[in-house]
């Protein structure tokens, strides 16, 4: 019997599935997914990730059976399960969603299209993002994204069952891996039911705290929508989030402007969520390179691994860094400010090469997104050539959203007993301070190991020496081209913009900044 076979990568869900969806209208169909140890052997991935997967899996699962369907689950090389597949029960075509993945992923498609290539197998790839294979320029991006979220949400198709004969699902316990054994305890749980809830919650109630409370320790969790995860395994998919939120804007009351303007605040960072996946579609390389060669040895060659033992150790000195890596480490999530700011500190006063630091926090993000996270690890390390560095003062950043010392003392047992006036800089407290409250600095308080103003200091002296060079200046505009936002003007009502004029728009635009 002639069949589809759909490979699920990370669109673990059945709803607005477009290479399921297409497949099921051909006939019969065959699900399956590939668990690859290679793929968890990478050093951007960890046991936490394949916690959250698994769960993710096993709910999947459970709704195929529900439609009389099966999830085949098998471990090992994807071409080499591909062609034992193809050969005991040939398949019509490969049906799967596209990926911007690590470069692990990438090299593996590529082996995938090499095979259906040597087999005469069509293989049908579908957009999961509003991200644009092979875009020649970022003029028209934002109408490609407009026409893929203004689709209509697919949903679960009937099914027509396929039995393989391969062996039950093949779930190797993640201690028998060759992985990164990181836990986070109190992380995120998998699967689309507990995405949508969150989603849920989010749009209906949390959302009216979303401007205002994303940037601080304290209220982000709860302001922010804590959807990425389940974006990044593909347990809801982007479509479904920005009509979600739109119907939502449609529904709200006149009278309702704080939760208007979050929910509108939100759906621009979609949009921000896939232009940054689109640095790494276009330009893969920078998952490894400096997005501007200009910046090749600035940092590698002065890499201070004392330096980083005492970021992933929480023993940086600084009590605001300190506590942000152990929440991160408890619950595989933090919100986009703390990020910054441990990137910049580990960029500047650390001096810390961003490919390493890069590494460590995709294991301990649970929403791991390669696109996001290495474009936006440049952007804060400063070597996209393209952006105004952003410097965090840990100590300001501190005061400005931890100003009670709340967020330190939670995850930082040894600051509980601390006065509230040495919160900032508890390394200051003179010793008649430390003996009377019973906490000792060098002791229970880690003393900073370079001086924070003198270290940024020297640190951003030499990034703007470097960015001051004729030839790295003159590397900038290619850059710009290839990966810099547009700022296209929205026309009134009855009014078209033209071509002409959105290209000189396009030319002359500023880059926009993150933090809008």
């Amino acid at each position: 019997m002639s069949y589809q076979l759909v490979w699920f990568k990370r669109d673990l869900r059945l709803h607005d599935h477009a290479p399921l969806h297409a497949a099921a209208a051909k006939g019969p169909v065959a699900c399956l997914y590939i668990i690859e140890p290679e793929l968890w052997a990478q050093p951007d991935y960890s046991a936490m990730q394949y916690g959250f997967l698994i769960e993710s899996l096993r709910e999947l699962h459970a709704s195929l059976r529900a439609l009389g369907s099966t999830l085949y689950i098998l471990t090992g090389d994807t071409c080499e399960i591909l062609d034992q597949i193809y050969k005991q029960a040939p398949f019509e075509g490969l049906y799967s969603h596209e990926e911007t993945g690590n470069a692990y992923t990438f090299q593996r498609d590529k082996k995938v299209a090499a095979w259906c290539k040597a087999q005469k197998l069509k293989w049908h790839e579908f957009r999961q993002f509003g991200v644009v294979r092979k875009l020649k320029n970022r003029n028209d991006w934002k109408d490609a994204w407009d026409l893929h979220t203004s689709q209509p949400c697919l949903p679960a198709p009937s099914l027509i069952n396929v039995k393989l004969n391969v062996s039950p699902p093949q779930v190797p316990l993640v201690d028998t891996m060759v992985i990164d054994q990181h836990q986070a305890p109190r992380r995120q749980q998998g699967g689309r039911s507990e995405g949508l809830a969150v989603l849920n919650s989010f749009i209906n109630a949390r959302s009216q705290k979303y401007r205002g409370g994303i940037s601080s320790p304290l209220s982000a969790p709860t302001a922010c929508s804590r959807i990425s995860a389940y974006l990044a395994f593909g347990c809801i998919s982007l479509r479904e989030v920005v009509k979600a939120t739109q119907l939502k804007l449609l529904q709200l009351p006149l009278h309702e402007t704080r939760q208007r303007l979050g929910l509108n605040a939100f759906v621009s960072r979609l949009y921000w969520h896939c232009h940054f996946i689109q640095k790494l579609e276009s330009e893969p390389a920078i998952e490894h390179q400096n997005m501007h060669r200009g910046y090749n040895g600035f940092r590698e060659k002065d890499f201070n691994q004392a330096h980083f033992d005492a970021l992933i150790n929480a023993r940086t000195g600084w009590p605001l860094v300190d506590a942000c890596v152990t929440m991160l480490n408890q619950t595989g999530w933090l919100n986009f400010r703390m990020r910054a700011m441990l990137v910049s500190t580990a960029a500047y006063p650390l001096f810390l090469h961003w490919r390493p630091v890069g590494e460590w926090l995709a294991r301990q993000f649970l929403d791991y997104e390669p696109g996001i996270h290495w474009s936006q690890m440049q952007m804060q390390s400063g070597t996209t050539g393209i952006n105004t560095p952003r410097v965090y003062n840990p100590v300001k950043q501190a005061r400005d959203h931890d100003p009670d010392g709340q967020f330190v003392r939670q995850w930082l047992p040894y600051m509980r007993d601390v006065p509230g006036s040495w919160l900032f800089e508890p390394w200051r407290m003179p010793a008649v301070v430390q003996k009377n409250c019973g906490v000792f600095v060098g002791q229970d308080i880690p003393v900073p190991i370079v001086d924070l103003d003198n270290a940024t200091r020297e640190a951003k002296a030499k990034l703007f020496a470097l960015r001051a060079k004729k030839s790295v200046k003159a590397g900038k505009a290619d850059i710009v081209e290839r990966h810099g936002s547009r700022k296209i003007p929205t026309s009134s009502p009855g009014q078209t913009v033209g071509k002409r004029t959105r290209q000189k728009v396009v030319k002359n635009s500023n880059q926009l900044g993150f933090d809008f």
